[in-house]
């Protein structure tokens, strides 16, 4: 019996032990606590080309045809400036009439004449400086004085008419002449930067770099005014060169402007028979060699569409045929400095876009030629409003 007691006595004591030993064993650790979930990321706001492309698609054939239209009005009062672009044009082109005294002036009018919050109407202005020069407070040097003068010279010159043009809204300055001529009676000759390609062409970059990320930068007059004798502004010049000797004797210098970031070219109302019948702003054949030879992405903005009916040429008397001419050969953005009444010349803005969107609907115009040119005009336009 005692060894039988003494043993249930050994077993609960052991108990009481193992009972004593769980209850001193540490506390099983709490689970881990999870990780918290990232936030939502916010989805990237659309580039500017995506932005253009979904504005284009609810576009009407009339509104885009609208929107490759640069017009001018004459005078500074801003209401009708205004509302000629709201009629969804693509930009304003000022003149000298549309200058007013100062400064502070031209702001607010180039400001008043904003509609569109989300797609700037693009103002462009012909500032080259020396005999054509819209803005008398400009201080910078012309071709004539540049002429012969350092690179580094033409890029301040540019730099300095580019902020005085930044300064008071202008987008896009049509101001850097890529024409070479050594002929001292040529139209062009007090206008180019250089009287042949190899002292033309660093000077014509230059003027680019100095305009560089202030206004929209243009080279004219595509494919060369120089070599071609005669003002377009009331003939239609022609010149001599076949296609090889305009590739040596005048295309560099726009290769130069283009290779420094040139955002627009202008063609010439200029005959070039060896290689098209057609005026350059007409022709489809300069229109590839632009975009294929040179390689210009840009806009191919023409000359003053109204010089063509100037000419007196009985080919070009018809606005309506001009717009859908040109526009069928490449080019992006339609420029008209239009008098005080425009119908004088049968001009209207209902009847160019009329023109431009029944040439689409009779198959002479592809759609996509008209939404190429628009959407490559909107996507610079929302750039511009981005930043």
């Amino acid at each position: 019996m005692r060894s039988t007691r003494a043993g249930l006595l050994a077993l609960v004591a052991a108990g009481v032990l193992a009972v004593s030993a769980c209850s001193a064993a540490p506390a099983p650790s709490s689970p881990p606590t999870a990780a918290p979930s990232p936030a939502p990321s916010t989805p990237a706001p659309p580039t500017a080309a995506e932005w253009a492309a979904e504005r284009l698609d609810g576009m009407s054939l009339e509104q885009k045809a609208a929107s490759l239209l640069m017009l001018h009005a004459p005078g500074t009062d801003p209401a009708p400036l205004r509302d000629l672009a709201g009629q969804g044009l693509a930009g304003l082109i000022l003149m000298g009439d549309n200058i007013p005294d100062d400064p502070a002036a031209l702001a607010a009018l180039t400001g008043a004449v904003q509609s569109d919050p989300e797609a700037r109407t693009l103002i462009g202005i012909d500032e080259e400086g020396g005999d054509v020069q819209r803005i008398p407070w400009d201080p910078a040097p012309g071709a004539d004085a540049l002429r012969g003068g350092s690179a580094a010279d033409a890029t301040a010159a540019f730099r300095t008419r580019g902020e005085v043009l930044a300064a008071a809204g202008v987008d896009v300055n049509f101001g850097i002449v890529a024409d070479v001529t050594d002929d001292p009676d040529s139209f062009i000759f007090d206008r180019v930067l250089g009287t042949d390609a190899a002292n033309a062409s660093p000077l014509v970059a230059a003027a680019v770099q100095g305009e560089h990320g202030l206004v929209g930068s243009t080279l004219k007059h595509f494919p060369g005014h120089g070599q071609a004798p005669g003002d377009s502004h009331e003939s239609l010049p022609t010149s001599p060169l076949d296609l090889a000797q305009w590739r040596a004797i005048a295309a560099p210098p726009f290769q130069a402007g283009i290779d420094a970031g040139s955002e627009f070219v202008m063609t010439g109302h200029l005959v070039f028979p060896a290689v098209d019948a057609a005026p350059a702003s007409l022709s489809t054949e300069w229109h590839r060699i632009l975009r294929e030879e040179l390689g210009f992405e840009g806009v191919v903005v023409t000359d003053d569409m109204l010089m063509l009916q100037h000419n007196g040429l009985a080919d070009y008397q018809d606005p309506g045929e001009n717009v859908v001419r040109a526009v069928a050969a490449g080019s992006d953005l339609l420029l008209y400095v239009l008098p005080e009444d425009p119908s004088e010349f049968g001009i209207s803005v209902d009847g160019l876009t009329r023109a431009i969107a029944d040439a689409v609907r009779s198959g002479r115009i592809p759609e996509a030629r008209v939404d190429d040119a628009a959407l490559r005009v909107l996507t610079l336009r929302r750039e511009l409003t981005i930043g």
